[in-house]
């Protein structure tokens, strides 16, 4: 697993840096865009603590980013925020960017059974695994204190994560979450496309 990363933009915000950083995911097969900001106390203390921020449909890592005002409350408490980007990007395959719900921006943040998605879009083992190790790997931050948070299909997201994982996170919260994914239409449509029929 390639754990180099590459900075696409930074921005002094309250003090911290607000970047976007890119690299190449083993697990999703293609280049995955994160956004990360780095309080002003990243440079001071060891083993700062994370959020990560799962966003809805149609999102990228920009739309937590620009819409929430994070920044602050992150700057004064000294924490790492993460948002990655909603679903692998770049491949193309039928009906991919047909629908606004499935495929590009709608990965569910699950892990595919079902072809042709199954060897890219696999976002739940992302989450919980490679973007953690990338992280510590590249900044000062302690993954044993962090947090996860979503909205929509962001937080369905951090749900499963959270409720896969006992311990792996700290705090779980979500915010208008696709809490039941398996009796609505967004639900059905993506779980039957990347999982399959069998329920």
């Amino acid at each position: 697993m390639s754990k180099a990363i590459k900075l696409v933009s930074q921005s002094k915000c309250f003090g911290g840096l607000q970047c976007v950083y890119e690299h190449e995911s083993s697990i999703l097969k293609c280049n995955m865009k994160f956004g990360c900001y780095l309080p002003p106390q990243h440079d001071k203390k060891k083993n700062l603590p994370v959020v990560y921020f799962l966003s809805g449909l149609t999102c990228t890592e920009q739309n937590f980013i620009m819409k929430s005002g994070f920044q602050r409350f992150a700057a004064k408490h000294g924490i790492v925020v993460i948002n990655p980007d909603t679903s692998p990007r770049g491949f193309d395959f039928p009906g991919e960017h047909d629908s606004y719900d499935f495929g590009s921006g709608a990965g569910f943040y699950v892990n595919a059974t079902e072809e042709p998605w199954k060897n890219n879009y696999r976002m739940y083992s992302y989450v919980t695994g490679e973007l953690p190790s990338v992280l510590t790997s590249n900044f000062n931050v302690n993954v044993n204190k962090s947090a996860i948070s979503g909205h929509s299909m962001g937080g369905h997201g951090a749900l499963i994560c959270a409720l896969k994982n006992p311990g792996k996170y700290k705090c779980v919260s979500v915010f208008a979450p696709i809490a039941n994914p398996s009796e609505c239409p967004w639900g059905i449509k993506a779980f039957t496309g990347y999982l399959g029929e069998n329920k």
